[in-house]
């Protein structure tokens, strides 16, 4: 311990006397890492998390690794100016030796609801010198989140939606109240069918009867590796529901669709448009 200290310490203080022409960033999350990419500030970044590795534009970055097992000196020894960070990074001990540095660190709160990821798309934005381009990409958000409330006020019902996560192979989680599914849901004009709890709970024949689902969401590549929508809706209980009789599923990319990046809006609007689509408005 008391070497990683040291070697973290002189790896600071490296990073403190050397002088830089432009920032330096290393970014430890795939919205951010997304975020700085749409605002204009990609070639800023020296390093990115495994999640931001996923950024097409990333493409030949260093990659520091997983943003919850973080390493302070792979971070470090990037001679990063900035580090900014998801409020999931870690481990707490690591992000406690970044802090203390003495390098600018910003760690954003979690987000799952449209005023917190334009919130942290303002932040970002001040923190890399973007402002500007940052109120742009809010002005854009705005106007989709206008259309989508336009077309949602022009309909009758909202239709209820089942939203399971899997990667396959594994127990199929439904979403509940207070997720980023269950947020993204109701910005497209749909009603989350379970109510009854927070967070998810696996999947089971009786839950998924009683909600009575109209559509059913799920991630791509999650259906992909379920076996595609036969497959699927032999699970327990998916085929006797008014989605399952219907063969109604949407399969939409994750990270689009829960990681409320700066395409949030896009994913709500692309959400809304299958939830009702255009021959019946």
């Amino acid at each position: 311990m008391i070497k990683t200290c040291l070697c973290v310490g002189a790896l600071a203080l490296a990073c403190q006397f050397e002088t830089f022409a432009e920032p330096r960033i290393v970014s430890a999350g795939g919205a951010i890492t997304e975020t700085i990419f749409a605002l204009g500030a990609g070639k800023t970044l020296v390093a990115v998390d495994s999640a931001g590795a996923l950024q097409p534009e990333a493409k030949g970055l260093p990659v520091i690794g997983y943003s919850r097992d973080l390493s302070a000196e792979g971070v470090l020894s990037m001679n990063p100016s900035l580090i900014l960070l998801n409020h999931d990074a870690g481990p707490p001990a690591v992000v406690d030796q970044l802090k203390e540095s003495g390098i600018p660190l910003r760690q954003f709160s979690s987000v799952d609801s449209a005023e917190s990821a334009i919130r942290r798309i303002r932040d970002i934005g001040e923190a890399v010198d973007r402002q500007r381009e940052a109120e742009a990409l809010v002005a854009g958000i705005e106007r989709s989140l206008a259309k989508i409330e336009k077309r949602v006020r022009s309909e009758d019902a909202r239709p209820r939606v089942l939203f399971i996560y899997t990667r396959g192979g594994g127990t199929m989680n439904v979403s509940g109240r207070k997720t980023a599914a269950d947020a993204m849901i109701a910005l497209a004009g749909g009603a989350n069918a379970v109510s009854g709890y927070d967070g998810y709970k696996p999947l089971t024949s009786e839950g998924v009867v009683n909600a009575a689902p109209d559509v059913i969401l799920i991630p791509s590549r999650g259906l992909e590796q379920s076996g595609g929508i036969d497959e699927l809706l032999r699970q327990p209980g998916l085929a006797l529901t008014p989605a399952g009789r219907a063969r109604k599923v949407i399969a939409m990319d994750d990270v689009l669709l829960l990681s409320f990046g700066p395409r949030f809006a896009e994913a709500a609007l692309q959400l809304n448009e299958q939830l009702f689509p255009p021959a019946k408005r």
